[in-house]
């Protein structure tokens, strides 16, 4: 098997149809993404900016009409802490594996309907064509911080209720928070 380089393929690739590319050979891939489409992406994802964003992939034959992808993807991400709402930026550094196969069906899920965890998450159709952009979108959306927070940003537990009445705290709103103060009184009744 050879091995393609990046440079055999301009940067504006953005999308690759499979059924074009030579099924005997490796072919890497290098994107990195323009300003246009980062201030995209980062909108999409709710995000206050993105920057340095690239995706690098090396998408090999398996079989005679599968291809399995690895590669990576890199971000400098810039989000809203969940405290105070100050920016936060984090750089993101992920490998990316994909497994396209002709014959994977997804299962039909109905609503409500409970669903099993295929064994490799990383099983995929075959497309017809692969998009590097949507790729990296969704590998980065997995990838982001769900939590950010700011250095020094303290979660202040606050609690409000109208006068005369106590606040429900988060201790109360817990399942079983009142079995122990059941328990007691049920123990100090019986002495």
């Amino acid at each position: 098997m050879t091995q393609e380089t990046p440079n055999d393929r301009p940067a504006s690739d953005r999308r690759i149809r499979l059924d074009s590319l030579r099924q005997r050979r490796a072919h890497d891939f290098a994107v990195r993404l323009t300003r246009e489409e980062m201030e995209a992406a980062a909108g999409r994802l709710g995000l206050i900016a993105l920057d340095k964003a690239r995706l690098t992939c090396t998408l090999r034959p398996s079989g005679q009409h599968d291809w399995d992808l690895d590669g990576q993807i890199g971000a400098t991400v810039t989000q809203a802490c969940v405290v105070t709402l100050a920016p936060v930026r984090s750089r993101i550094d992920e490998p990316l594996t994909r497994r396209f196969r002709a014959d994977y069906v997804e299962a039909e899920i109905e609503e409500d309907a409970e669903i099993e965890m295929p064994e490799d998450d990383a099983l995929e159709p075959l497309p017809a064509a692969l998009d590097f952009l949507a790729l990296f979108e969704e590998s980065l959306s997995l990838a982001l911080p769900p939590y950010p927070r700011a250095e020094g940003a303290e979660v202040i537990e606050q609690s409000f209720a109208e006068p005369g009445v106590k606040p429900l705290t988060d201790e109360d709103t817990k399942p079983f928070a009142g079995l122990a103060g059941l328990r007691d009184k049920l123990k100090g009744g019986e002495n």
